[in-house]
């Protein structure tokens, strides 16, 4: 003879309310989710479930409402994963050159970038920018954050505040390992800027800091590589050569 076996499983709430679940075949995880429930149902809904007009839909109800009121404290709990605001992943040594075909010139013992039109075979005297690329969380995926430097050298551009303006600067950084990865709200951050990719190798930066702020030369000839804002009369998209 085939036999069959049929698990019950009871629980005594409290005085006047009595719930029993029958099951086949009773399982552990089923008993973990019953004692949960029964839990919450006691401490939240108990005056509700005295009364003489409780019935099935509003246990199914009271069920739940103790689901949903759970999740939510576990969502506003949480905490996001830490991060580096922004960490260093890779470089590459390019040139930039504007719509005018200048190029970026560094006079010597001078710490300012002109924009010169080179005439052919003079083209080295254009600097050579060693660019660096970095993660940012949240990823924003219509600019790339890079710092600007001098091949061979421990020159970086920067952007601060200086006569109530932003202004372009090339500054020695002694220990570039301080800039393998840079917090959002360092002074470091002035190393700083947006790449925009508007096209084949033509990109616009602008910086982190002063994020109205754009790289930009002049209109005319050997003057000074600047920040400007995008409505000015000034270039501030560049060819990238690798």
């Amino acid at each position: 003879m085939q036999s069959e076996t049929n698990t019950k499983s009871s629980s005594k709430m409290p005085e006047g309310v009595d719930m029993e679940i029958s099951c086949h075949p009773l399982t552990m995880k089923h008993v973990v989710n019953l004692v949960i429930a029964m839990e919450r149902f006691k401490g939240s809904k108990l005056e509700s479930a005295l009364s003489s007009e409780f019935d099935d839909e509003n246990f199914l109800n009271v069920m739940l409402d103790s689901i949903v009121e759970e999740e939510i404290v576990i969502e506003l709990t949480s905490e996001p994963p830490t991060q580096s605001d922004y960490s260093k992943t890779l470089e590459f040594d390019c040139s930039l050159t504007d719509g005018q075909q200048k190029e970026w010139v560094q006079m010597q013992n001078s710490m300012e970038l002109l924009g010169v039109m080179l005439q052919g075979g003079s083209n080295h005297h254009a600097v050579q920018i060693r660019m660096a690329t970095y993660r940012h969380l949240p990823t924003d995926t219509n600019a790339q954050p890079v710092a600007l430097g001098i091949k061979n050298s421990s020159f970086f551009l920067s952007c601060s505040e200086e006569g109530g303006k932003p202004t372009l600067h090339l500054e020695t950084v002694a220990n570039k390992d301080d800039l393998k990865k840079i917090s959002k709200d360092s002074d470091m951050v002035r190393f700083l800027f947006y790449r925009h990719d508007q096209g084949l190798d033509i990109s616009t930066f602008r910086s982190v800091r002063f994020p109205t702020w754009f790289i930009s030369t002049a209109k005319t000839n050997n003057q000074p590589v600047d920040m400007c804002e995008q409505t000015a009369n000034r270039n501030i998209t560049f060819t990238v050569q690798s």
